[in-house]
């Protein structure tokens, strides 16, 4: 059984992930987000996904109180031992796969905030 001194050190990396533009994303994304958001809990509930995560939303979405909101994207801070190890969860998200985000848009990079 490894102890704590045995695990690789976690680090935080941001995720920002706008969605692709076409006039079909947001039905793309509507198909998929069910299994997106139960895979995402899992990886909650196991420390890789922090707190810090969620849509992104069009401009329009905060206009009013009562504007309806257009999500457009996906920013999550995550925890991990490398940059691959992310690379490879987001590649493996339903988002990916069913091609909601967009694929050259995507960034991934190293996150700190003494926040978290």
């Amino acid at each position: 059984m490894a102890t704590e001194q045995e695990k690789p050190t976690q680090h935080l990396f941001v995720i920002w992930a706008p969605d692709y533009t076409d006039a079909d994303a947001i039905n793309r994304r509507l198909a998929v987000r069910p299994e997106h958001l139960r895979v995402a809990k899992l990886n909650e509930e196991v420390g890789y996904v922090t707190p810090v995560n969620g849509p992104l939303l069009s401009p329009e979405s905060i206009a009013t109180p009562d504007a309806p909101k257009k999500m457009v994207g996906s920013m999550l801070v995550v925890r991990a031992a490398s940059i691959e190890e992310v690379r490879a969860k987001v590649e493996s998200d339903v988002y990916w796969t069913g091609n909601v985000w967009d694929k050259e848009k995507l960034v991934i990079a190293p996150f700190i905030t003494k926040a978290m």
